[in-house]
């Protein structure tokens, strides 16, 4: 997932990303779907894009909609990189049970991993991403084609000062991971929004 520790690999020996541009396609009523991402640090609201990355934006919703992510935190901030999480707990235990199948890449689906865009994290497999994400920090283009590419499927509307914030935050190796807050950063719940 960016690779599940990777992400970046080009950048901190980590993994790979995307960018993105306005959304383009409507759906069911002609909006987007929204995600609120309730955070200990505040609220970040997601538009994702079905029209340019459909398969990442299902699998996406089905873990909100399980309730996977509740309790998770973000693991790995590099500022002015990303912001990653959806794996681990705040013992850094990765996440088992409840993950699906790895999907298909949709990276060259002309979203750019730009600021305050959202992608898949993965292993070094393109294919290989299943429920952890990033959120861009600041412009990754290189992520948009490293390793075969990491696949952006929305960006933030509303809470990138709470990005920013939690991109600043102090952090430590700690488990066998870089990056990883002092304080956890815990993700509440990621719940469906009206857009």
């Amino acid at each position: 997932m960016i690779s599940t520790s990777l992400l970046c690999g080009m950048f901190l020996g980590l993994g790979a990303c995307l960018a993105f541009s306005t959304p383009a396609g409507a759906q069911d009523g002609g909006a987007n779907p929204r995600v609120e991402i309730e955070t200990t640090e505040g609220n970040i609201v997601l538009e994702l894009d079905p029209a340019k990355a459909p398969i990442t934006v299902e699998n996406f919703l089905k873990y909100a909609d399980d309730g996977f992510y509740n309790g998770l935190v973000f693991h790995r901030v590099i500022s002015g990189f990303m912001i990653q999480g959806g794996g681990h707990d705040a013992t850094l235990r990765e996440k088992s049970e409840g993950v699906r199948a790895s999907i298909k890449n949709e990276s060259s689906n002309g979203l750019s991993n730009k600021r305050g865009t959202v992608a898949m994290a993965r292993k070094n497999d393109p294919n290989s991403a299943t429920c952890q994400f990033y959120i861009n920090h600041a412009d990754n283009a290189p992520l948009d084609t490293y390793g075969g590419g990491y696949t952006v499927f929305g960006k933030v509307v509303e809470g990138m000062d709470v990005v920013d914030a939690i991109a600043k935050t102090p952090v430590q190796d700690r488990g066998g991971l870089q990056n990883v807050p002092v304080k956890p950063i815990t993700i509440k719940a990621i719940k469906r929004v009206k857009s």
